[in-house]
């Protein structure tokens, strides 16, 4: 307290100096003298910051489907390549590219009088095979006859056959040659297979086409409607197996089994189908079943050969347990959910996530109904220490049916 004892001495002199009673300024510094040894007697105490505040909700149980999540592409419904299948300069192209055609629209037309020429020149030698059928047909019905009245030989009645046979098969091969000419003559009009969208043309009018084999001139494809690809590995396989046994069902009961796809830039599953086919036998070289499923498309939102998330719903569970899928973290050990504990202590607990349910995930384990999640303030929320709850709610989920969490406690 030495300083003290310097301020006093100071004090003494300045009241002496400027004349003020030196008793005054002596009972002033006595007093702050014992003010100050009573402050160095008070020890300073560490006083600990309030628990950190977080968002409690015990998790939301109710109806849940339980989907098999896969990925696959899609294809189109047929898909063919139009090709010219006779030679011939290109006369016309009776379509916009891109255009949508019908059934039996014609698409391409190949210079036709070549083979319009040669139909009539395998008519005109039909009409001739025919004349000169009747003709042996005559001769015959004559040998035949003389031989019964006993006035011709059977030999000229054997002969008068032959020939009538000869006659008969010539009139077989003209009507063959006809067939064949009216068939090259209707490949010179190339039409559409079935309802779909056209190419562009890969052809011009005036190309010399099918010169040298069939020319591709453009591709048809129908995408309404759509098919979907995907694999499915042995282990789900059995999983979609037993599934149907519990419905009395096999994997070749698949007609009616529903389907859903995503495209990469669509959230969720917008596009509903059934499955269409399921393979036979399981690849040796990859294990997966190829399974196939088929989606309306009139108004051809999904194109052939995109990448498709696919799910199938597989069983509804009705007490499935539910959390706010913000909620749950990933470590080296899995994944976990912080929960509250004794006397406001926080916990860590390893849950086994399911798929997502709008914004809330089902927990297929770890996780009771009665836990209070940590839903909000997280960060700062550490296993072991003490946290100050407020009761907060679960996101909401439109799309699954849900029940009422239980009343805060």
């Amino acid at each position: 307290m030495d300083w003290l004892a310097k301020v006093a001495g100071e004090q003494m002199v300045k009241a002496g100096h400027w004349g003020r009673p030196a008793g005054g300024w002596t009972l002033a510094i006595a007093g702050l003298a014992a003010l100050s040894l009573s402050a160095c007697n008070e020890k300073n105490e560490y006083v600990p910051p309030p628990p950190p505040k977080v968002t409690v909700s015990k998790p939301i149980t109710g109806n849940a489907t339980l989907y098999l999540e896969l990925t696959g592409n899609t294809q189109a419904y047929n898909q063919v390549d139009l090709e010219a299948r006779v030679q011939g300069f290109l006369t016309a192209i009776n379509y916009k590219d891109g255009q949508s055609v019908k059934a039996g629209d014609t698409l391409f037309t190949i210079q036709t009088n070549t083979y319009q020429a040669q139909l009539d020149q395998a008519q005109a030698a039909l009409q001739s095979a025919q004349a000169a059928q009747e003709n042996k047909q005559l001769e015959y019905n004559r040998q035949a006859t003389l031989v019964q009245q006993q006035v011709a030989s059977v030999a000229k009645a054997d002969d008068a056959k032959a020939q009538l046979d000869m006659a008969i098969a010539d009139t077989a091969q003209a009507q063959a040659n006809v067939e064949v000419a009216q068939i090259n003559l209707g490949y010179t009009d190339i039409k559409a297979p079935f309802d779909g969208v056209v190419s562009n043309h890969l052809q011009d009018v005036g190309a010399l086409v099918g010169y040298s084999g069939p020319t591709k001139l453009a591709q048809i494809v129908q995408i309404n409607p759509i098919y979907a690809y995907f694999s499915v590995n042995e282990r789900q396989v059995l999983r979609i197996k037993d599934e149907l046994a519990k419905r009395g069902r096999t994997l070749r009961d698949v007609r009616d089994v529903p389907v859903e796809i995503g495209l990469a830039s669509e959230d969720g599953y917008p596009h509903k189908g059934t499955l269409d086919y399921i393979a036979p036998t399981l690849d040796q070289n990859t294990g997966t079943l190829t399974v196939r499923g088929i989606f309306d498309n009139k108004d051809y939102a999904i194109l052939a050969g995109l990448f498709a998330r696919v799910r199938i719903p597989l069983q509804t569970k009705s007490d499935a347990i539910m959390v706010d899928d913000t909620a749950i973290a990933t470590s080296q050990a899995g994944s976990y959910v912080l929960v509250l504990g004794k006397d406001n202590v926080v916990e860590q607990k390893t849950v086994e996530p399911g798929q997502l349910e709008g914004q809330l995930r089902v927990i297929e384990s770890g996780l009771t109904a009665d836990d209070q999640v940590i839903i909000g303030g997280n960060q700062r929320a550490v296993p072991g220490n003490k946290v100050e709850p407020e009761q907060g709610q679960m996101s909401t989920n439109t799309e699954t049916e849900t029940v009422a969490p239980p009343p805060k406690t």
